[in-house]
């Protein structure tokens, strides 16, 4: 389970409407194991640019976020993104892309500009699989 609070959803939704035709990005960042909480949101620059469909985190902003992480009880625990005119479930990109099974990917489904849906997930790579994971807000 993942516990992220309304205002980090709203942040998150907010994001993925402004950037729409184009895919938001941003790490989460939190702590615990069962559940993991977010307590709070590193927005990330799409490096992918406008192609619509894809999104690319830009590395500095995880490798600067490790860093500030080093010695503290919060980690970087899993990415968000947006899929514009699609659903919240990841797509054949995002799971070739998968490459840190333990993350969690908070996607959230834009149509016509408006945030419709949000889900989080674990992807496989080597499996080429995801599995939900239950989400719960917290206030």
């Amino acid at each position: 389970m993942i516990v992220v609070e309304p205002t980090h959803l709203k942040a998150i939704a907010d994001a993925a409407e402004a950037a729409y035709p184009n895919e938001c990005c941003g790490l989460l960042v939190g702590t615990g194991r069962r559940p993991v909480r977010v307590t709070r949101l590193l927005p990330a620059a799409n490096l992918a640019g406008s192609s619509g469909n894809r999104f690319e985190l830009d590395p500095r902003v995880r490798l600067d976020a490790e860093r500030s992480l080093r010695g503290t009880a919060e980690r970087v625990i899993g990415h968000y993104h947006s899929h514009p005119d699609g659903s919240a479930l990841p797509s054949p990109t995002d799971l070739a892309e998968a490459w840190e099974p333990e993350l969690i990917w908070l996607i959230v489904g834009v149509v016509d500009g408006q945030a419709i849906q949000t889900q989080a997930h674990r992807l496989d790579r080597a499996l080429g699989r995801s599995r939900p994971v239950a989400l719960a807000t917290r206030k």
